[in-house]
């Protein structure tokens, strides 16, 4: 991965470290040196201080007095809890969108990630494909019209990309079931079915966090 300075360079040190513990490139319990980050980018030790303030809010780096930073650890409990938690946040945004939809063009977003699923899907581009999985989310925000939810699911979405990805990479899950969930989910979407959507997005986090799990034990 090429690293480029942007506008926003602590928040760019962090999507660069994300992205590496997300794909595992950084392991659970690794530390992760800041002087070792400021010599590689070639940046400030302060910026890379505050980008792992913003990854320990993202639930990727644990803090620790005299320990300093290290990548959180994936265990049964935390997995489940994520993706229990994360299931209601699912939920809460899928009705938004039920509710509030009024024209063809207002679910449009979500016909062009749709594609782009399917696109990535016949890739075997997994990163691709997860990055668009929460792409879902993020297009619905404007329906929800709740900074605080868009606030508390934006800080847990890498944690969750993590175990996604685990899953993925480990063959533990298919892109073709969450290709078949999205279908489901945009069918009640359109037809304004609440009991429908919380039906669907419930099974697919259960399913979801069983597979992580499968992943997790084959490390």
């Amino acid at each position: 991965m090429t690293f480029k300075a942007p506008d926003s360079l602590s928040e760019q040190i962090a999507h660069y470290l994300a992205e590496r513990i997300i794909r595992g490139e950084l392991a659970p319990g690794e530390r992760i040196q800041e002087q070792k980050v400021t010599q590689a980018l070639n940046v400030s030790r302060g910026s890379v201080r505050e980008a792992l303030l913003i990854l320990e809010r993202r639930h990727l780096v644990a803090i620790l007095p005299r320990r300093g930073a290290h990548v959180t650890e994936l265990d049964e409990n935390s997995v489940r809890s994520l993706c229990t938690l994360m299931g209601e946040f699912y939920i809460l945004l899928g009705n938004a969108v039920a509710q509030h939809w009024r024209t063809e063009g207002d679910l449009r977003p979500f016909l062009d990630i749709q594609q782009r699923l399917k696109q990535a899907h016949a890739g075997k581009d997994i990163k691709a494909f997860v990055g668009d999985s929460f792409a879902v989310m993020r297009a619905a925000y404007p329906f929800a019209n709740n900074p605080y939810l868009q606030e508390t699911v934006e800080n847990l979405q890498p944690a969750m990309s993590r175990a996604y990805y685990l899953a993925l990479d480990q063959r533990q899950a298919n892109m073709v079931d969450y290709l078949e969930l999205f279908a489901r989910l945009l069918e009640a979407v359109v037809a304004r079915d609440l009991p429908r959507i919380r039906e669907v997005l419930t099974a697919y986090c259960q399913r979801s966090c069983e597979l992580v799990l499968a992943a997790l034990a084959r490390i």
